[in-house]
């Protein structure tokens, strides 16, 4: 399969090395916020996950490499970046496992879904606040199009099937808009993983997880720091970088 024209792609590793991504020289890149995603979905053998906006395929590689007896679907609107997974998945030999379909998760396909679990890496910024990425496919990755964040969550709930559950890696300044967009949505046993980038610092990232038609509490997990003070990664965060360990239970 040839690469999207008029792109300079990269061969990259994740989890140790175990995972091929191709992905854009410039522009959005993978780096590990897919892989702590992947990390924190809980799946049992013979479960449809959809990875929405997969991008080239990150999180969905890298949760099939931990649980290979899953069915991944990737849903993403960038043409080149659908190519690019639908590669990455050849090159790891997951092309049974790994469907990419092109398309919005604004409105998507009629006969997708409901899944057991849906993941997925929300555009971070608001449209019209700060200065736009550079390029369009680091724009459109990266800043709230179509839908905001409340609809890519109503989306992604809408996805789910009674009692699958939904995981979501975010900015942690924007965890309040984040528990705003899931209120009413019928997700309980909500859980907030914050990830502090060194003990010292505020957390940077937070991943959310809850589950369709429960109505467990709310619980805030003790979190992960993911790099010493020396900058290298933290014994955890490294186990979970290199595919030996999970994020939450």
């Amino acid at each position: 399969m040839p690469f999207p024209p008029a792109m300079t792609i990269t061969e990259d590793r994740l989890l140790d090395g175990t995972v091929i991504l191709h992905q854009p020289a410039d522009g959005y890149r993978a780096a590990i916020d897919p892989v702590l995603l992947a990390a924190a979905v809980s799946a049992r053998n013979g479960d449809h996950v959809l990875d929405l906006g997969c991008g080239v395929g990150a999180a969905a590689l890298c949760l099939l490499a931990r649980h290979p007896d899953l069915r991944v679907t990737g849903l993403e609107i960038q043409p080149a970046l659908a190519m690019l997974a639908r590669i990455n998945a050849e090159a790891n030999g997951r092309a049974a496992e790994f469907k990419v379909v092109e398309g919005s998760a604004a409105a998507p396909s009629l006969d997708l879904g409901p899944f057991d679990h849906v993941m997925t890496n929300p555009p971070f910024h608001r449209e019209g606040r700060g200065t736009s990425p550079p390029g369009p496919v680091k724009a459109v990755a990266n800043v709230e199009g179509d839908l905001d964040l409340a609809g890519w969550i109503k989306a992604a709930v809408r996805l789910l099937r009674p009692k699958g559950r939904l995981s979501v890696i975010h900015r942690a300044d924007r965890l309040g808009d984040l528990l705003a967009a899931l209120a009413g949505r019928g997700i309980g046993e909500v859980r907030i993983l914050p990830l502090w980038p060194k003990p010292d610092r505020p957390a940077g990232r937070v991943i959310v997880r809850g589950r369709k038609g429960s109505k467990a509490p709310m619980e805030l997990l003790p979190g992960l720091v993911l790099h010493r003070p020396d900058g290298a990664y933290a014994d955890e965060a490294e186990a979970i970088l290199r595919g030996k360990a999970g994020l939450i239970p």
